[in-house]
Parts: C-alpha cells; sequence; structure tokens
C-alpha cells in the first residue's frame, strides 16, 4: 500500500512537470528565422580594378525582401548604398549583386542589409538583418 501512494506521488509529479514545461514553451516569444550572405571577390585588388560582391537573404518576419549591398572608403564614415537587388516574396532569396571600381589606395568595406516590409509599395521598409563588414584592401 505504500509503495502504490509513492507511484503515484512520482506519476502526479511527473504530470505536473511534463503541464509546467507545455504551458512555458506556449508562453515563450516565436523568433524570425534567416539570415543574410555576403560575398566579395577579390580581398585584395589593384587600384583601378573591380571587385565583385554578391548578397543574399531572407527572413520570415517580412512578406516582402530587398537586399542591398552597401560600401564606404576606410574603416569609419558613412555607408553608402551600391545597389539594392529585386523585391522578392519571403518564400524566395532576395539578391543583389554589384561590380565595384577600386579608384584610391586604401581599405574599401562592403555589408548587405536586408529590408523587409508588409507591403510591395512600402516607402519605409525596415532592416531585418544587416551583414558583417568584408574589407577588401586596395593597394
Amino acid at each position: 500500500m505504500m509503495l502504490d501512494t509513492k507511484r503515484r506521488s512520482l506519476r502526479m509529479a511527473t504530470i505536473g512537470a511534463m503541464g509546467a514545461t507545455v504551458v512555458a514553451l506556449a508562453a515563450a516569444p516565436a523568433f524570425a528565422k534567416g539570415d543574410i550572405d555576403l560575398t566579395v571577390t577579390p580581398r585584395t585588388v589593384a587600384v583601378g580594378h573591380t571587385v565583385k560582391v554578391t548578397a543574399g537573404g531572407d527572413d520570415d518576419a517580412a512578406q516582402y525582401l530587398r537586399t542591398c549591398i552597401q560600401q564606404r572608403t576606410g574603416s569609419h564614415g558613412a555607408w553608402h548604398t551600391v545597389t539594392c537587388g529585386k523585391v522578392s516574396g519571403s518564400w524566395g532569396d532576395a539578391k543583389a549583386n554589384a561590380s565595384v571600381k577600386a579608384a584610391h589606395r586604401g581599405a574599401l568595406q562592403f555589408r548587405a542589409v536586408l529590408y523587409g516590409s508588409d507591403t510591395l509599395q512600402a516607402k519605409h521598409p525596415v532592416v531585418e538583418r544587416t551583414s558583417p563588414v568584408k574589407t577588401v584592401t586596395v593597394r
């Protein structure tokens, strides 16, 4: 009889713990999934030569996405948009490609920015993701 009571108590504790876990998982916030990639080649280039930059990204937080490639000279200063790809639906990868001529010696930095919106004609899309910076040395 004592063994049955212990089993019953153990069973109730297990059921209670499982119930608490289910409630905690249901109350946890959902996080958007996505990523952004940036490829820059070559990483060292002579003045006057071309750097090829490709970027692509996706994110399920927005219905429409657009990837833009940005650059700056040196490691400080303002970012300038080189190009933006076409708007794509969230089911596809938003891509952008650019060819940039290296005009001056020093560092040339690139990053990709993924913008998202819920309408196709959005005037102010939201930044969903930004890639890590990649640096090209211009000699």
